[in-house]
C-alpha cells in the first residue's frame, strides 16, 4: 500500500463497512485483507455501520441487527484481531450524529450534490426511494466518521479517493471559521520555542518561506520538523501546522488515503463481485453451494465444443486461478486449455477445490465465534468504550469553538 500526502502526524486509521448481508469474497480481498496489514502498523479503529445502512435500506431494516454481529464474526474468523485494533458499532458512539449535524451547519448543499456516487447509485438502485436527506448526507456522515477520531489515514481504492476530498473539504472549512482561536500566534511561537532553539529557529524559516515565496517544500520541511518533535503536544503540534500554513490552530486534521494494494477479486460474471450483480461468493459459503456456482460460471465463448482450445485471460474463472490455485494447477490450466486437453468443467473443479480448502480455516474459526457470542459482544463493548472517549475528545473541542460549551454533561 502507499500513502497519499505528508505531513499528518496522526497514526489512526478509521473505517467502516455496511452490514448488508453476508460478506463475500471482494469484501476479503478488497477490504479485510488490507485492514489485517493495517492492524499492526497503525492505531485503528473499525467500525461497523449501521446507520449509513439505514440510508439506502430504511424501508426494510429487520436484518441489520443480526447483519451487525454476522459482520464481526467474519471479521474475526478473517484476521481482524481486536488485541491491535478496535472494533466497534457507530450507532453506539453518538458523536458521529452530533458531529455530522454541527458539520452540516457549514457544509455547502453543492458539495453533497456533486459527490461521484450521489447520482449513480441513484441510477443503480431506481426501485428504491433515494430521495432523502439521508441519503443526500451520507457523504458527510462519513465524514464525521473520520474527523471524530482525527484519523490520520482512511484505506481506499484508488477510485474512492475523490470521496476523501469531501472529508477533506469540510475539515478545511471547518479549521478556517473556528481556528482562529484569541492569542493564536503568540501560542504558536511558544509553542515553536518548546522545539529548542535551533528547530525553532529552522521551523520559523520554514514557515517565512513559504508565506512570501509560497515554496512547497519548505512547507513539507517544517511539517517533517513539527512531527519528529515528541516533546510538543497535540494541540500545540496543530497550532504549529496552522501556523506554518497561514492559517489558524487545525482542530480537524485533514485525512489522507491509503491507497490499497489489494486487486479486487471480479464475480463470478467477470463484473466487479456485488450482491446488487448476483455474482458471489460469501466467506462462509457452504463447499457444495461453492462448487455449484463455479459449475455454471461463463467460460471463454471460443470454446463451443470440448476439442476447442481456449484463452484462459479471456476466462473468468481464470480470475479465480490467479487468486487461489498453485503455480503448478496454474501450469496445468493454461497448458489445457490453450491445447484443449480439460475441458471446462475439469478447470472448475480444480478452483472450486482450492477456494473451498481457502475458506475451510475462516469458517471453522467463525463457527467458533458464533459460538460464543459473549466473547464477540465484550469485544464489541470495549472497542465502542474506546472509540466513544476519543470522539467525545473532539467533540468538546468542536463545541467550544462553536459557542456550545454552555450545554450541561
Amino acid at each position: 500500500m502507499s500513502v497519499t500526502g505528508s505531513g499528518s502526524e496522526n497514526q489512526r486509521v478509521v473505517s467502516g463497512m455496511r452490514p448488508t448481508g453476508p460478506l463475500h469474497l471482494g469484501h476479503y480481498h478488497g477490504v479485510l485483507k488490507n485492514w489485517i496489514q493495517l492492524q499492526y502498523q497503525y492505531e485503528c479503529f473499525f467500525f461497523v455501520a449501521d446507520w449509513h445502512a439505514l440510508t439506502t435500506h430504511y424501508e426494510d431494516p429487520i436484518d441489520i441487527e443480526e447483519n451487525v454481529w454476522e459482520t464481526f464474526i467474519d471479521w474475526l474468523a478473517c484476521g481482524i484481531n481486536p488485541g491491535s485494533c478496535k472494533l466497534f458499532i457507530q450507532s453506539r458512539v453518538p458523536e458521529h450524529a452530533e458531529l455530522h449535524l454541527l458539520l452540516s451547519m457549514l457544509t455547502p448543499l453543492g458539495w453533497l450534490e456533486r459527490v461521484p456516487t450521489y447520482k449513480d447509485q441513484q441510477e443503480k438502485l431506481r426501485e428504491k426511494d433515494l430521495a432523502t436527506y439521508g441519503f443526500l448526507g451520507y457523504p458527510l456522515l462519513q465524514s464525521a466518521d473520520i474527523l471524530a477520531y482525527k484519523a490520520g489515514f482512511v484505506p481506499v481504492g484508488e477510485d474512492q479517493v475523490s470521496h476523501l476530498e469531501l472529508t477533506r473539504e469540510v475539515a478545511r472549512r471547518f479549521n478556517h471559521l473556528y481556528g482562529k482561536e484569541k492569542g493564536f500566534e503568540e501560542k504558536s511561537l511558544a509553542a515553536a520555542a518548546k522545539m529548542g532553539k535551533k528547530n525553532a529557529a529552522i521551523y520559523l524559516e520554514c514557515a517565512k518561506q513559504y508565506r512570501e515565496t509560497g515554496n512547497v517544500e519548505a512547507l513539507e520541511r517544517g511539517k517533517a520538523l513539527v512531527s519528529s518533535q515528541g516533546n510538543v503536544s497535540l494541540g500545540d503540534r496543530e497550532r504549529l501546522y496552522g501556523y506554518l500554513e497561514g492559517t489558524g490552530k487545525i482542530i480537524l486534521p485533514e485525512p489522507y488515503p491509503l491507497l490499497s494494494q489489494h486487486p479486487k477479486l471480479p464475480g463470478l460474471d467477470g463484473q466487479k463481485m456485488s450482491k446488487s450483480y448476483g455474482n458471489t461468493i460469501a466467506i462462509r459459503e457452504a463447499p457444495e453451494n461453492i462448487e455449484k456456482k463455479i459449475r455454471v460460471m461463463p467460460t471463454d465463448p471460443a470454446r463451443v465444443r470440448r476439442t476447442d482450445p481456449g484463452d484462459p485471460e479471456k476466462c473468468p474463472v481464470w480470475s479465480l486461478h490467479k487468486v487461489y490455485s498453485s503455480e503448478e494447477t496454474k501450469n496445468w490450466v493454461m497448458q489445457g486449455c490453450t491445447t484443449a486437453g480439460i475441458g471446462c468443467l475439469e478447470c472448475k473443479k480444480a478452483v472450486s477445490d482450492a477456494i473451498v480448502e481457502h475458506l475451510r480455516p475462516i469458517q471453522e474459526r467463525a463457527m467458533e465465534y458464533k459460538n460464543n457470542m459473549p466473547l464477540v459482544k465484550e469485544i464489541v463493548r470495549e472497542g465502542c468504550e474506546a472509540a466513544r472517549d476519543l470522539a467525545e475528545e473532539t467533540l468538546e473541542e468542536v463545541r467550544e469553538v462553536m459557542g456550545l460549551v454552555h450545554r450541561e454533561r
